[in-house]
């Protein structure tokens, strides 16, 4: 397990829980289903969470907008979007381009 260094990506989270035997040995069976589940399906979660997101970023304004995209930049980045993409969305500060990137996304999934 890669204590102290953060996942980037979803993958690489379910990977880095996957291959801590000592942490899955101390959970009970149904805790470890529980915890499996939850890194199976983060990036169905995400992807929500990034739709809600959107929404509210087409009503934002000021310091809250600001906030927000930290968030979406964060979100993206644990789905593995490039970061010279999520910049160019960010700079852009278009909710319709990062409607499309959600889109693209979705159509992946």
């Amino acid at each position: 397990m890669n204590r102290g260094k953060p996942t980037d990506t979803v993958a690489g989270a379910a990977e880095s829980f996957q291959q801590s035997g000592k942490a899955m040995a101390e959970l009970t069976k149904y805790q470890q289903s529980i915890v499996k589940n939850y890194y199976e399906n983060l990036d169905t979660a995400l992807l929500q969470r990034l739709g809600e997101q959107v929404t509210d970023l087409y009503l934002s304004e000021g310091k809250k907008r600001e906030k927000l995209w930290q968030s979406i930049t964060t979100s993206l980045a644990k789905l593995g979007v490039p970061k010279s993409r999520i910049d160019t969305v960010h700079k852009s500060d278009d909710a319709r381009k990062l409607a499309a990137l959600l889109q693209e996304l979705l159509a992946k999934d």
